[in-house]
C-alpha cells in the first residue's frame, strides 16, 4: 500500500469531515519506522517516539502497535502513553525546568527517567538514592540544526547539565550512590551533518568510564526530513554505519555492551500528516494576491515560529496556471504561511493542502481569537477514521466560571 495519500483521498476526507482538517497516514509512519529498524538491525537499539510531536491517543496506540516505544516531555504525556497501552518500561520521561514533584510522580508510574539539572538530580538522590535507576541529560556544547530555535546542545541552551559540570554530577553520584543507567544528549533538530551524532558519541565516550552502572546511551533525535524538492532526509543507513563504527572503535571500558537509544519524532510523523484548508477570500493589491484561508497560526504555527517551509498545493485546481500568491490565515495577527508562493491558480472555495503537517502541527495549536481547533483523521488500511472531533463554541467555555 502506498505511503502517501492521494489528492482524491484528501478531497474526500475534506468533504466528509469538513475543513480545516488534519489527516495522518498510518502506513507512512510504518514505513519510516521500518527504515530505522532495518538500518540499525546490527546494533542493539531502542527507538522511543518523541510524542511531543503529536499526542493523539489513537496515534500513540498505532505507534505502540508497530513496536516503537515512546519518549515523553511531561508527566501528562507519560499518562497518555500509559493510557494508550505502553508498558512503563517502554516509556521514557525527559523533561526540563520542572518541579521535582513531577519527577516523583513519573517515578511513581514506574517509567524510565532522565534528569537534566543538578538541582533535581540532588533532590532525586536525597529522595531515592540507589533504589531507582536514573538517566542524566548532558549538554554537550555542540551546535546542530543551524537554528537556535531547534538546536538544543549549544552552550546557550537551557537543556541538559553542561558537560563542564561533570565533576558536580559525579559528586552527587558518589554522595547518594546513584544508579545511573543512561547518559543522554540531544543536540537539536533537522541535523544534516551525521558527524554531529559521531561528535556526541565521542564526547560521551570520554565520560562513560566514570559511570559504572551504565547500560544505555541516548543520542536523542533530530533526524532531517524532506520538506521541498531538493531536500533530503537523514541517511539512516549511513548514520547506523557511523554509530556502529563509533561504538566499535570505543569499546565500553566497563566491559558491558551499551544499548543505543534514539528519540525520533518528526522523522516518524512529519510527512505522514496533511492539513487541508479552504480558501475563504482572495484579495488583490498592487504588490500581491492574498489567498486567505479558513485556518491560521492557531492551527499551524511552525511557519511563523520556526520560519518552517511547508509545501502547499491547490488540490481543487491542480492543472490551473501557476501564479504567485501570498497565503495567509484568518487570524487577527500576521499569520503568513508563504510569501509569493507559486501555486496553481487559486479560487475562492478551493482546497489547499499543507504537506509535512504531522509533527508539531495540531500539537501546537491554540484557541487564539476564540477560534476552535480542527478535526483529526487517521487513514489506516485505506479507511479514514475520525480520531478527534472538531471543537465547537461550547468547548471555548469549558473550565470558565460563568
Amino acid at each position: 500500500m502506498s505511503e502517501s495519500l492521494t489528492t482524491e483521498q484528501l478531497k474526500e476526507i475534506a468533504g466528509t469531515f469538513g475543513t480545516p482538517v488534519y489527516v495522518y497516514h498510518a502506513e507512512h509512519i510504518n514505513g519510516q519506522y521500518k527504515k530505522l529498524t532495518a538500518a540499525f538491525a546490527r546494533t542493539d537499539t531502542r527507538f522511543f517516539y518523541a510524542c511531543k510531536a503529536l499526542t493523539n491517543i489513537n496515534v500513540l496506540r498505532h505507534i505502540k502497535s508497530i513496536g516503537c516505544q515512546v519518549d515523553c516531555s511531561s508527566v501528562n504525556e507519560v499518562k497518555l502513553a500509559l493510557l494508550a497501552g505502553f508498558e512503563p518500561e517502554h516509556v521514557l520521561y525527559t523533561s526540563n525546568g520542572i518541579h521535582f514533584s513531577e519527577i516523583e510522580e513519573a517515578i511513581g508510574l514506574g517509567v524510565n527517567i532522565n534528569i537534566d539539572s543538578l538541582s533535581n538530580l540532588q533532590k532525586f538522590g536525597a529522595r531515592f538514592g540507589h533504589s531507582y535507576p536514573v538517566g542524566v541529560r548532558l549538554r554537550p556544547g555542540i551546535m546542530a540544526g543551524g537554528n537556535l530555535k531547534i538546536s538544543t546542545g549549544h552552550d546557550k541552551s537551557k537543556f541538559g547539565i553542561p558537560i563542564d559540570q561533570l565533576d558536580k554530577i559525579l559528586t552527587l553520584v558518589n554522595e547518594y550512590d546513584l544508579l545511573v543507567r543512561t547518559l543522554h544528549i540531544h543536540t537539536g533538530s533537522d541535523i544534516q551533518d551525521l558527524d554531529i551524532f559521531v561528535k556526541g558519541i565521542e564526547v560521551l565516550f570520554d565520560i562513560i568510564p566514570k559511570f559504572r552502572d551504565l547500560s544505555s546511551i541516548d543520542l536523542g533525535g533530530g533526524f532531517k526530513v524532506s520538506y521541498k524538492e531538493g531536500d533530503v532526509e537523514t541517511d539512516i543507513g549511513l548514520l547506523a554505519k557511523k554509530v556502529r563504527e563509533a561504538f566499535s572503535d570505543h569499546p565500553n571500558p566497563n566491559g558491558k555492551p551499551l544499548q543505543v537509544w534514539f528519540e525520533p519524532g518528526k522523522f516518524l510523523l512529519s510527512a505522514a500528516g496533511y492539513l487541508v484548508s479552504e480558501v475563504n477570500v482572495l484579495k488583490e493589491t498592487n504588490t500581491t494576491t492574498f489567498a486567505g484561508l479558513n485556518t491560521g497560526f492557531n492551527h499551524l504555527l511552525r511557519p511563523m515560529f520556526y520560519d518552517a517551509y511547508h509545501r502547499i498545493e491547490n488540490i481543487s485546481n491542480p492543472f490551473g496556471p501557476v501564479k504567485p500568491y501570498t497565503i495567509t490565515g484568518n487570524i487577527c495577527e500576521t499569520d503568513t504561511f508563504a510569501w509569493d508562493r507559486m501555486v496553481n491558480e487559486i479560487r475562492e472555495g478551493d482546497l489547499l493542502v499543507f504537506y509535512n503537517a504531522g509533527a508539531y502541527g495540531f500539537e501546537m495549536s491554540s484557541n487564539f481569537n476564540s477560534r476552535v481547533k480542527p478535526a483529526e483523521v487517521l487513514v489506516k488500511d485505506g479507511k479514514a477514521q475520525l480520531i478527534r472531533k472538531r471543537e465547537e463554541f461550547e468547548d471555548l467555555l469549558r473550565n470558565q466560571i460563568l
